[in-house]
């Protein structure tokens, strides 16, 4: 059996995934190196090697991987909607903060990267999310109720206020369960207040 063969049984591309994500969260990029990734997941660095070529090219498949993950959520609530409206919109935003928080190292890594040498590597996905969420806004009030500038903004400040929310629950170790009315509430008001004009 080839070498390649064995680590492959031994030790998953998906386990070192899951591995490094706590990793990069809980330590940060610049105090690991792929022996110490390697430490943690009880191997010899060498095995990773097997599945990256170096760490960045290992914290970009996280990025890619946490990215395709929320947006074929999202892909999958607008495909099952029958229509664009107010309700797609709070079910979209709150499914959000649903994986903001059931996911915090997942959405720290998406999100909240504050390395600017490593948000490079997840600007394109968070471009393609924020453009699906920002074709669902502007679908709801296409009616002509914003104006052109308000349709620009407004993807941008409801994510903005939805990315507080989960920041927040996040540092201070709040589940979803624990906070999901407080999240309906939330939801109910950005939506109440665009409504309103």
């Amino acid at each position: 059996m080839c070498a390649r063969r064995i680590v492959d049984q031994e030790l998953s591309r998906d386990r070192i995934l899951e591995e490094a994500r706590v990793l990069f969260v809980t330590r940060g990029y610049d105090t690991l190196t792929m022996r110490s990734i390697a430490k943690a997941l009880g191997y010899s660095h060498g095995a990773l090697y097997y599945h990256f070529r170096d760490k960045a090219e290992l914290f970009y498949a996280l990025v890619v991987e946490d990215f395709n993950y929320l947006l074929s959520r999202q892909k999958e609530m607008l495909d099952r909607a029958e229509s664009c409206g107010i309700e797609n919109l709070k079910e979209i935003m709150l499914e959000f903060v649903r994986f903001g928080m059931e996911n915090p190292h997942h959405y720290e890594i998406m999100f909240s990267v504050r390395d600017g040498e490593l948000r490079k590597y997840s600007r394109t996905k968070q471009a393609q999310c924020m453009e699906m969420f920002a074709t669902v806004v502007r679908g709801v009030f296409a009616n002509g109720e914003l104006t052109p500038g308000q349709l620009y903004s407004m993807p941008w400040i409801l994510f903005m206020s939805l990315h507080g929310f989960i920041s927040y629950s996040i540092h201070y170790y709040q589940s979803y369960e624990e906070v999901e009315s407080l999240a309906m509430e939330h939801v109910e008001f950005l939506c109440r207040n665009i409504a309103a004009g």
